[in-house]
C-alpha cells in the first residue's frame, strides 16, 4: 500500500456514515450487500447514488439490474449490517425481509427504505457508481446506525446535547 493510499483511507475511515443494504433480484433470487458508499444527488428529480467495487461477486447482478433499494439501516440493525457484508451465500435466511410492490427484497424494521429504477451507471476507476431515480419511499422514524473508524454503533444521546 502506497503512502498516498494509507493516507486516503485514513481519512476517508476518519468520516462518519450511516449504513445500508443495498438489494436487488436475480431470476427472482435476491442479492444484497452492506454499503456505506451512500448519498443523495438531486431533489428534481429524486435521485440517489452508491458505488460497488467492480470485483465484487454481485457487481454483474446489480449492472445487469433494472431496480434496486437503499435499505438505511436502524441503529439496532448491527447484524445485518454484519450479515450483508459478510461471504455468507444465503444472507437473506438470516434476515427478516419481503418482496416489494416494485419486486424488490427489501428489509424489516429499517430506519428508511429507498425503492430506485437505475438512472445511470458511471464507471469510476475500480468502482461503477449507481445511480437511482427514487420511485417509493418508506419512512420507518428510527435512528440510523453508523459507521465510523470501522466501528458501527448508534449516535451518542450526548450528540444532541
Amino acid at each position: 500500500m502506497t503512502d498516498q493510499v494509507a493516507a486516503f483511507k485514513l481519512a476517508l475511515g476518519n468520516y462518519p456514515t450511516g449504513v445500508t443494504v443495498v438489494t436487488t433480484s436475480h431470476e427472482t433470487k435476491p442479492i444484497g450487500l452492506t454499503v456505506n458508499s451512500f448519498a443523495s444527488v438531486s431533489i428534481d428529480p429524486l435521485l440517489i447514488l452508491w458505488s460497488l467495487d467492480k470485483n465484487s461477486q454481485l457487481h454483474s447482478y446489480f449492472t445487469n439490474a433494472s431496480h434496486f433499494a437503499v435499505n438505511i439501516l436502524a441503529s439496532d440493525q448491527e447484524h445485518l449490517c454484519t450479515l450483508f457484508a459478510s461471504k455468507i451465500h444465503d444472507r437473506f435466511a438470516q434476515a427478516k425481509w419481503s418482496t416489494s410492490s416494485l419486486g424488490l427484497p427489501i428489509l424489516h424494521d429499517t430506519a428508511a427504505i429507498l425503492q430506485c429504477k437505475t438512472f445511470q451507471q458511471i464507471d469510476a476507476g475500480d468502482h461503477t457508481i449507481f445511480i437511482g431515480h427514487v420511485q417509493d419511499i418508506t419512512n420507518g422514524q428510527k435512528e440510523p446506525l453508523l459507521y465510523h473508524r470501522r466501528h458501527i454503533g448508534q449516535i451518542p444521546k450526548s450528540f444532541y446535547s
